[in-house]
């Protein structure tokens, strides 16, 4: 068994000594914009369009905008609820794949300026704006790459004049934006001005996406950039909301046909559940899913919304395991989230607030096997504890396995352990063990592989104890582990 060193018992070297350098970053690094993402941890894409009057999930690009008429709207409504479930952010769904804009755009008739909402004055990204700036919470905005109701679909004019004057006037009138959200919509069957037929594209070249992201790095540096390939986030090539047990947030994507290059919906998506511990790029998960059974509002999915240990288990296989929870609301007919909707997001934040209102870890003391250069002022174990997510306790670079044990010094019962790295050092540990002191003796009651920006993992059942030891099992490089929690699952 190592020797651990009692915390107490180290005092910052004095100036001038042979204080170790801080440990040298281990692989791809998150970038400023992608390490403020990977704190928003958790928000909303809202669905809300003509599809919410027509009832289908994917409108054919035919819809008349004369139906889209939600005469109770209320942005407030819709990003209150969103904050009270503990969402930082929302994303906007402008444009959806029925072309129909849900802002008075210059690129098409097809857009909110020819609907009875307030009399052709409406705009509802405005709306939503101006709702989060009151609330305090992120927005971002999405607009389907794919037009079932543009003529030009197919052509080059589409991303040329259409698409790309679209993301600029959304970028450029309805910033600051946290976020902006691309898929891989890809052609088919559509309206298309009346020619109603099949229009396929090249997935891998069509919408030039290295100078579409351009557009979104100039305009809003600050927003995160989501699709299937990045190349901020990724996503996770699911809409179950779930990652993989191992989540490693390096990945490097990779085209379904050798030759071509990765683009979104042209990509094999399966692998970005769990990601490439060798990966060239920092891009971690995005997991998106629906709150009810589709993305937009069905009146028969109103006793099918998720209930908040649903939501829960989904935030444990998300958020805990490194990755963002990107969960889909929708607003109905008047333009309202329903009631069940609501009370389920509340639920949910209420057990949130619940859970990690007690960190059963904090008054601990701790001893550990391994403090870099004997220098705990700087690298010491009760980093772990304080309200920096970036403060780490860190080991010398021959010291990849450590040890640390914690005496909570009187029984504490909990059964959800948490785990964060400080990644702007890279993801360093691919494996750890927890025991606890039962019966004279260490019993092993869980273990995890890949830690990263967050790891939850929840016990089988709960457990009491005095003593808690954290093993490292396996790492890439010397650790550098910035918190540590105990705490009681909600439910």
């Amino acid at each position: 068994m190592r020797k651990l060193i009692p915390l107490l018992l180290l005092a910052p070297l004095a100036s001038g000594s042979f204080a170790q350098a801080p440990p040298k970053p281990f692989g791809p690094l998150p970038t400023k914009t992608q390490l403020a993402w990977q704190e928003t941890e958790m928000y909303c894409l809202i669905h809300f369009g003509p599809d919410t009057f027509t009832d289908k999930e994917w409108g054919y690009g035919d819809e008349d905008p004369k139906q889209f008429n939600p005469e109770k709207f209320d942005a407030m409504q819709i990003v209150g609820a969103a904050k009270a479930g503990g969402f930082k952010g929302i994303i906007v769904v402008a444009k959806h794949h029925d072309g129909f804009c849900m802002w008075p755009t210059k690129t098409t008739e097809h857009n909110i300026s020819k609907s009875p909402y307030k009399n052709g004055k409406g705009d509802i990204l405005k709306e939503y704006r101006q709702a989060c700036d009151k609330l305090g919470i992120k927005m971002g905005v999405y607009c389907s790459p794919w037009d079932r109701n543009s003529p030009l679909y197919g052509k080059p004019e589409y991303v040329t004049d259409v698409y790309r004057k679209q993301l600029d006037e959304l970028y450029t009138n309805y910033g600051p934006l946290f976020m902006t959200w691309h898929d891989g919509a890809n052609g088919g069957d559509g309206y298309y001005g009346g020619a109603k037929e099949v229009r396929k594209i090249d997935r891998s070249t069509y919408y030039g996406w290295n100078d579409t992201w351009g557009i979104a790095r100039k305009l809003q540096p600050g927003a995160a950039i989501f699709g299937d390939v990045g190349p901020d986030v990724r996503w996770v090539g699911n809409e179950a909301g779930k990652a993989g047990e191992t989540s490693w947030a390096t990945y490097t994507p990779h085209a379904p046909e050798a030759g071509k290059e990765p683009g979104n919906g042209f990509v094999l998506d399966k692998e970005g559940i769990e990601g490439h511990r060798d990966g060239k790029f920092w891009m971690p998960a995005e997991c998106d899913v629906p709150h009810r059974p589709g993305w937009f509002y069905h009146k028969n999915q109103d006793d099918k919304v998720k209930s908040p240990e649903t939501l829960m288990n989904i935030y444990f296989a998300s958020v805990g395991r490194g990755a963002a929870l990107d969960l889909g609301i929708a607003p109905d007919q008047n333009g309202l989230l329903v009631p069940g909707d609501v009370a389920s997001l509340k639920g949910f934040g209420d057990a949130l607030n619940t859970m990690f209102k007690n960190n059963f870890a904090k008054d601990a003391k701790i001893v550990v096997s391994n403090i870099r250069s004997k220098n705990a002022a700087k690298y010491g174990p009760k980093l772990l504890l304080d309200k920096d997510r970036y403060s780490y306790w860190a080991t010398d670079d021959n010291v990849k396995t450590p040890e640390l044990d914690l005496n909570l010094l009187s029984e504490k019962t909990f059964d959800v352990i948490q785990l964060r790295e400080n990644i702007k050092l890279g993801q360093r540990i691919d494996a750890v063990a927890i025991d606890v002191w039962n019966d004279n003796k260490w019993q092993q009651v869980a273990s995890a592989t890949s830690i990263g920006a967050n790891r939850l993992i929840k016990l089988t059942s709960p457990v009491t104890t005095n003593k808690v030891r954290l093993r490292v099992t396996n790492a890439a490089a010397s650790i550098a582990l910035s918190d540590f929690g105990l705490y009681k699952y909600p439910f």
